[in-house]
């Protein structure tokens, strides 16, 4: 039995760890990466996306080795759930983003505690953003704190989302009036709506826990509600690894969606 870690201990381990990750992505960034198709339909992943998996397992399991470890880019070990610690990261979220060479791809790293996250950080190693949060702390920005934004009415409000989560048949309540943009990297997505960038983010896909659990703590820390699409806390550390749907945004916000769902 090691000792306990604070949050505050984890965060200093996942941003040093994040600094570690940044250079070796960027590495391949811009150079034609050898690229591989998962299957199942799960999209792409490139030598990159691996190299960095590998860096941070060491790193991190190193430092923390009773902890369990969940990522999108290693097998995964039913032992986790065991864990009453997790590292739960997705070594680049918005690989598509990565391959098209854009600079919107992150890092999303975070530790759970009995499927709470308490500890996370969003690293954007091409454009330097450090969005960061413990459970007890602020949310930070490369050391600023952050806040959600304080939009109160719905209509005209900036969310990040795919086109098609505005399709009329999902909204029993009518198509909520708001302005439409979209991320690649679901994680950048949840930071932007802690940064007050935009009003919120929604999405009613199944979400993988890897690309949402630094990011809905940076949000939340933030002052934003982040819930499943049904309106749900999120427990992290699950069997499935997934969660359904994704909603965030400050309360009046989140509160007009769920009524027009």
């Amino acid at each position: 039995m090691g000792r306990n870690f604070t949050p505050q201990e984890d965060l200093a381990l996942l941003i040093e760890a994040a600094r570690i990750a940044g250079p070796i992505a960027l590495r391949y960034w811009k150079r034609d990466p050898q690229v591989w198709d998962k299957p199942g339909d799960e999209g792409p992943v490139t030598e990159a996306d691996y190299a960095v998996n590998d860096a941070l397992s060491a790193h991190l399991r190193g430092a923390r080795p009773g902890y369990g470890w969940l990522s999108e880019e290693s097998t995964d070990d039913p032992a986790r759930l065991d864990c009453s610690h997790v590292f739960i990261l997705d070594p680049i979220d918005g690989t598509r983003a990565f391959i098209a060479g854009e600079d919107s791809f992150s890092h999303s790293l975070a530790v759970a505690r009995d499927g709470v996250v308490t500890a996370g950080v969003v690293f954007l190693p091409a454009l330097d953003r450090m969005f960061a949060a413990t459970c007890d702390g602020p949310a930070t920005l490369n050391g600023s704190a952050i806040a959600c934004s304080p939009r109160e009415a719905l209509e005209g409000a900036t969310f990040l989302t795919p086109a098609v989560n505005l399709k009329p048949d999902l909204w029993p309540g009518g198509v909520p009036p708001i302005s439409r943009s979209f991320r690649p990297s679901v994680a950048y997505r949840l930071a932007l709506v802690g940064q007050g960038r935009f009003d919120g983010m929604l999405s009613f896909r199944n979400a993988w826990e890897w690309d949402i659990a630094a990011g809905s703590l940076v949000a939340e820390r933030a002052g934003a509600r982040v819930t499943d699409r049904h309106g749900h806390a999120i427990r992290y550390n699950s069997p499935t690894a997934r969660t359904q749907g994704l909603i965030a945004s400050n309360t009046a916000l989140h509160s007009a969606l769920m009524t027009r769902l």
